[in-house]
């Protein structure tokens, strides 16, 4: 079979597909992957809270947290003076980096802080996630489980528990986390065009949504919907349009002995995700020993779901988990509200799968259809 996408299909549910030894092998490698979880996410932990504790005792040395940063830009940004020039001053003064200019937030947020309040916008977040919650019961197998359906849709309420914080209508990575949510839950290969226009909007609200869209890009092109790929191109050149002009205005008004950024090549690994994933979302009520491991478990959930929503999920978050441990620095923990709300919804799905991986271990493997 020639199309990858159109062979992972025909396995229904991949997880039950699997041959003895290779149900063994998956099963071996999560019980590793969540023991060593369990142990190695706690210092990340430690490490983080121990740098925000410095920060709150030294407020003379540090500046006082990116959310108030964005606060009084868009307090500026709300009273009516340009939205670069003010960027620009209050990160300077604040000893932010402007440099390279993604250091310097995209102005969707402030601008729409100015038509609808950051109150309205946190109000927007949450009727996008009651749409999140909407458009996943539509699109979640016609067969599947009733309880495990309605398990999903809570647990996608869950991972938007970013909303029960005040300043979440600050967030750039919460808004477009959702919009990408959004996009990923209501596609379909009969009328993509809103999943396109959601995507586009979390473009433009924060630049790491981009890895979504290339996704996106990659699956339409192995399904040769020609249409889809061309606009997907135009989204993309689009955005490109606009971060070039994003630069342009960052740089007109950069200042020599303006701090430039660490850069973006820590190494954390693959604990800071799961700290993250730890620390924003419901996983939160429980200690970190046993909620990295049971972060590990959405994504085992999305991969035994199987078909193209399952495999598109899978591979989305391996990706930016992935990219997370290769270049995020430890204060960088937020990106991971690019995948949420999605991500924890997998969680309901986990019980399935592993029971067709244990399954399958027995040998007890299902018959190709």
């Amino acid at each position: 079979m020639t199309n990858p996408l159109l062979w992972w299909e025909s396995l229904d549910r991949p997880l039950a597909r699997l041959p003895r030894w290779g149900a063994l092998a998956a099963l071996a490698l999560l019980a590793a992957l969540m023991t060593w979880s369990a142990v190695a996410v706690a210092p990340v932990d430690e490490a983080e809270t121990a740098r925000v504790e410095a920060k709150a005792e030294n407020p003379a040395h540090t500046s006082p947290g990116d959310l108030a940063l964005y606060a009084r830009i868009s307090e500026r940004v709300i009273a009516g003076e340009p939205y670069y020039a003010v960027a620009m001053a209050e990160q300077r003064a604040g000893n932010y980096p402007t440099r390279p200019f993604v250091t310097v937030r995209l102005p969707t947020l402030a601008w729409l802080h100015r038509s609808i309040g950051v109150d309205g916008v946190r109000m927007l977040e949450v009727l996008l996630l009651l749409g999140c919650i909407a458009m996943l019961h539509q699109r979640l197998p016609m067969d599947m489980p009733m309880a495990e359906r309605i398990g999903g849709l809570v647990m996608l309420a869950l991972g938007g528990a970013a909303l029960a914080v005040p300043q979440a209508g600050l967030i750039h990575e919460v808004l477009a986390g959702l919009l990408l949510t959004l996009a990923f839950a209501m596609y379909s290969p009969q009328r993509w065009w809103p999943s396109l226009l959601a995507a586009g909007l979390a473009l433009a609200v924060r630049e790491l949504a981009a890895p979504f869209v290339l996704l996106w890009l990659a699956f339409a092109f192995f399904e040769k919907r020609w249409r889809e790929v061309a606009a997907l191109v135009g989204l993309l050149l689009l955005f490109a349009a606009v971060m070039y002009l994003h630069y342009h205005f960052v740089e007109m008004r950069r200042a020599i002995g303006d701090p430039a950024s660490q850069g973006w090549d820590a190494m954390a690994g693959l604990a800071l995700p799961l700290m993250a994933l730890s620390r924003l979302t419901a996983l939160l009520i429980f200690p970190v020993a046993v909620a990295a491991p049971l972060a590990i478990l959405p994504f085992v959930g999305w991969l035994g779901l199987g078909g193209r929503m399952g495999l598109f999920a899978a591979l989305w978050f391996a990706g930016f988990f992935a990219a997370m441990a290769l270049f995020a620095r430890p204060e960088n923990f937020y990106w991971v509200q690019l995948t949420l709300p999605a991500y924890i919804a997998g969680i309901a799905f986990a019980p399935r799968a592993l029971g067709e991986l244990f399954h399958s271990a027995g040998g007890r493997r299902e018959r190709q259809p």
